[in-house]
């Protein structure tokens, strides 16, 4: 029997971080089903979740960050949860704020991101490169969704129903970085967003801004960002009631 929330791991190679998060996971939800979602990992990520008491959803080879969650979201569309909460499998996320998300995304909000942000909170620390990136995206987003967005990447979230259903059925969902593109759609689709604090660790090992990416990552992002403001009308808007 479904508790009615589902939270989502999207995973690559992480065997080692996993036996960790997820009873952290399940003494922060005791209630919530947990779906790690596999993205082609070559090594036991797999077997270790489900050793963990998680469900596995796995990709046959490397799809990408937003193919992983995506596949959580339609996921959680097939069996019905009324909330999905998104968490990195590497331990940057920490799963003591999961109830924070949750307890807001019942206020009546569609979306809620966990920032890193707002708290002032010294926990994470990420290069002045990438914090010119999320300030300037952050900034468009708030100007887009008419309230404050202090993180527009962040992947540690919570998500209603008619959202993930949004999500779920949506061509224009992006296999590799859903994030401030995605939000600003989310603005002009009419869903209420809004933003906590959390709790974010600094990231050990390779990031997927590491190397040449962040260059492709902005310019990606530019033209994305665009083309939602400019070209691409929401697909639908938010059910009412």
């Amino acid at each position: 029997m479904q508790s009615g929330v589902l939270v989502i791991i999207p995973a690559f190679h992480e065997a080692e971080s996993l036996p960790a998060l997820l009873p952290r996971i399940a003494a922060a939800l005791p209630d919530a089903d947990v779906l790690v979602i596999d993205d082609g990992s070559r090594d036991s990520t797999s077997a270790v979740a489900r050793a963990g008491g998680a469900r596995v959803a796995r990709h046959p080879i490397n799809l990408g960050y937003g193919a992983a969650i995506q596949t959580g979201y339609r996921y959680a569309t097939r069996h019905g949860y009324r909330a999905v909460l998104q968490i990195d499998a590497d331990g940057q996320h920490d799963p003591a704020s999961l109830g924070d998300l949750l307890r807001t995304l019942d206020e009546g909000w569609d979306l809620v991101l966990g920032s890193r942000f707002l708290s002032g909170a010294r926990s994470y620390r990420a290069p002045w490169v990438r914090r010119l990136g999320m300030r300037f995206f952050g900034a468009v987003s708030s100007a887009v969704l008419g309230r404050r967005i202090t993180d527009p990447t962040t992947g540690f979230q919570a998500l209603g129903a008619s959202l993930v259903r949004y999500y779920a059925e949506g061509r224009f969902f992006p296999p590799d970085y859903p994030d401030a593109d995605v939000l600003i759609r989310v603005g002009k689709a009419g869903f209420r967003v809004t933003e906590i604090p959390v709790t974010m660790y600094e990231k050990d090992g390779p990031s997927m801004h590491s190397g040449l990416r962040p260059i492709y990552y902005v310019m990606k992002m530019v033209l994305s960002i665009l083309l939602v403001l400019t070209l691409s009308p929401p697909a639908r808007l938010r059910e009412k009631g």
